[in-house]
């Protein structure tokens, strides 16, 4: 999986955007801002969708 900043990432019912990305490809970690506010790190697998900025 590539992720970048700005993307945006789904998890299960979760939608938010990426702010920081640590790491290669195919072993990245996201730090997400859902758009609740609350701000995690995600590390992606089969429940994660990366939505790319265009």
């Amino acid at each position: 999986m590539h992720a970048e900043v700005g993307d945006r990432i789904k998890v299960k019912n979760r939608e938010g955007g990426i702010i920081g990305v640590v790491g290669e490809d195919g072993r990245q970690l996201c730090i997400v801002r859902y758009d609740g506010g609350e701000e995690t790190m995600v590390l992606p697998g089969s429940q994660v969708v990366v939505i790319h900025a265009e």
